[in-house]
């Protein structure tokens, strides 16, 4: 048997404690990955990986902090030492910046009365930290014989949806912060696309829906579970996968 068809499938999920983040850590450890849990708290990460052990999956806890590169490059050492390549990186990391409240309730939001600070603190963990982390785990990547990305985005990333005042994100407030970075991140994964599109790695953007976590304060009508299979969808593409796409439950999303 050949290296690509003995050694183990490895995925990294950053944010991946709580929420759907750990629901897709979950998913693809029950499929046989090695899964590599991203968390800020050390504790934590050994905690999730322990609970994912004890269920019979391969799961080792990895401290990287999004917005902090020195983690992501000790991160990116670590996988190489354990494991010399990654196949899977899922970067789920994210803040709303409005703390544990329900989307219509983010007052703070507003763009005419937005703290700037807060949109600067939302783009750094939902945008620059994805590109931190995908550049510096990018040689990981090309390792694998068919590496997949997938950047957790949200429907509130649509600019279809949300300019619609009849449409479904109507009951949403205007947000100068969260929906904004999510718009960039589809916008940035397009362009990840399309540069790595050659390397035959996929990398798409996920919408999981409106889920119950701690972050909505569990106002969502979705499990943690149904939220997370369109992540792990789409980190288990075949070759003939798409790339460059905006996908949630039933399909794409308009951009």
């Amino acid at each position: 048997m050949s290296e690509q068809t003995t050694r183990p499938q490895v995925a990294l999920v950053t944010g991946a404690t709580r929420g759907i983040g750990r629901g897709a850590a979950e998913q693809l450890a029950e499929l046989g990955m090695t899964v590599l849990i991203g968390a800020r708290d050390a504790r934590r990460g050994e905690e999730v990986a322990a609970a994912l052990r004890a269920a019979g999956g391969d799961a080792h806890p990895v401290t990287l902090d999004v917005t902090d590169p020195a983690t992501a490059r000790t991160a990116a050492k670590r996988i190489e030492e354990s494991f010399g390549h990654l196949d899977v990186l899922i970067n789920n990391a994210g803040i709303t910046g409005s703390g544990p409240v329900a989307p219509m309730d983010a007052h703070d939001q507003i763009p005419s009365s937005v703290d700037l600070d807060m949109v600067r603190a939302v783009f750094e963990t939902n945008v620059f930290g994805v590109i931190t982390v995908t550049n510096t785990m990018l040689p990981l990547l090309r390792r694998s014989p068919a590496a997949r990305v997938v950047n957790v985005s949200s429907h509130a990333a649509s600019l279809t949806a949300t300019s619609d005042p009849n449409g479904p994100m109507a009951a949403l407030l205007p947000s100068a912060a969260y929906a904004p970075s999510k718009s960039a991140l589809t916008a940035l994964t397009v362009q990840y696309a399309n540069e790595l599109r050659e390397d035959g790695i996929l990398v798409n953007a996920a919408a999981p829906g409106f889920v119950a976590t701690d972050s909505n304060a569990h106002t969502g009508f979705l499990t943690v579970a149904q939220g997370a299979a369109v992540l792990v969808r789409l980190a288990t593409l075949g070759t003939d996968g798409p790339t460059a796409g905006f996908f949630g439950q039933d399909g794409p999303v308009p951009w």
